[in-house]
C-alpha cells in the first residue's frame, strides 16, 4: 500500500530540517545509505505486522546507530515513535524527488532493446539538455532493457514521452492498415 501523503509530509519535514541546518548532502547520504539497507528483508521486518515495534526500533538503531548524522537518526526515531516505519520506502523516495527538484536535477528513463554504452547514454543526455525546457538543468540517465521494443529507444522525461521504438513504427503501419486510406468511407 503506497502512503504517498505520509510520505511527502515526512519527505518535506526532514528536507526542511536539512536545509535550515545546512545538512542537505549529509542527510541525502544518509538517505541513500539507509535505503539500500531496506532493500529486502530489513524492508520485510519494517513492514511486518507480527514484529513487535519496539524491536523493529531496535533492530534499526543496531544498524543505523552512529552511522548516521544525528539529525537523520532523530527524524528515524520520531519516525518509529509515530508508528510510520511501514512507509519508510515511500518516504525516501519522496525526499530523493524533492532532493531533485532543491538541485535541479531531472532522471531521464531511457528504455531500449539492448543494452547502450555510456557514449551513447551522454548523447542522449547532452541532446535533451540542449532543449529550452531543460537548460542549466543537471541530467541523470537511468537505463533498462526491453527487448519488445525491437529496436530503437524510448524515453521518459518528467511526464514527456518520446518514442522512436520500431515497435511504435509497427504500431502507427498497423493502424493505418486498418484505416485503409485508399477505400473511399461511404457516408
Amino acid at each position: 500500500m503506497r502512503n504517498t501523503r505520509v510520505a511527502k509530509r515526512y519527505s518535506k519535514a526532514l528536507m526542511d530540517m536539512a536545509v535550515e541546518t545546512n545538512q542537505v548532502e549529509a542527510v541525502k547520504n544518509d538517505v541513500d545509505t539507509i535505503r539500500k539497507a531496506v532493500t529486502g528483508e530489513l524492508n520485510q521486518i519494517l513492514m511486518s505486522p507480527v514484529i513487535k515495534h519496539d524491536k523493529k526500533v531496535s533492530i534499526f538503531k543496531a544498524i543505523f546507530s552512529g552511522k548516521v548524522t544525528s539529525l537523520t537518526e532523530s527524524f528515524f526515531n520520531l519516525l518509529f515513535a509515530k508508528g510510520r516505519e511501514v512507509a519508510m520506502v515511500d518516504i525516501l523516495d519522496a525526499f530523493d524527488a524533492s532532493y531533485r527538484e532543491l538541485k535541479g536535477i531531472e532522471i531521464i528513463e531511457l528504455t531500449t532493446a539492448v543494452p547502450v554504452s555510456e557514449e551513447v547514454k551522454n548523447i542522449v543526455k547532452n541532446n535533451f539538455q540542449q532543449l529550452d525546457r531543460y537548460k542549466g538543468k543537471t541530467m541523470e540517465v537511468r537505463e533498462s532493457v526491453d527487448e519488445n521494443i525491437l529496436g530503437g529507444f524510448v524515453v521518459q522525461l518528467g511526464d514527456q514521452l518520446y518514442d522512436a521504438s520500431i515497435r511504435h513504427d509497427l504500431h502507427l503501419i498497423k493502424k493505418q492498415f486498418v484505416e485503409n486510406m485508399y477505400i473511399q468511407k461511404i457516408r
